[in-house]
């Protein structure tokens, strides 16, 4: 699917293409309605950057014991653990 920005409304803004989908990520991750590195996508960078982006703005990062048992589990798997 595209989304098509009104030019009018990206002058309206004083925003960059860039910017706007960077506050949209923000938004969609900080209302958990994207997960990491789906919001780094849509922002059009890596996770660290949006990670870096996050930490910018005092966003914490969703991660709780699902998450962390999660990880325990692939770490186990891969033998890093």
């Amino acid at each position: 699917m595209s989304l098509t920005i009104p030019e009018e409304i990206l002058l309206s803004t004083r925003m960059t293409e860039q910017e706007i989908l960077e506050e949209l990520a923000l938004l969609l991750f900080q209302k958990e309605k994207l997960t990491l590195g789906q919001a780094s996508k849509l922002a059009r960078m890596s996770q660290l950057q949006f990670q870096h982006l996050l930490a910018s703005r005092h966003i914490p990062i969703h991660y709780d014991v699902d998450d962390f048992e999660a990880d325990l589990d692939t770490l186990r798997k891969t033998g890093r653990l």
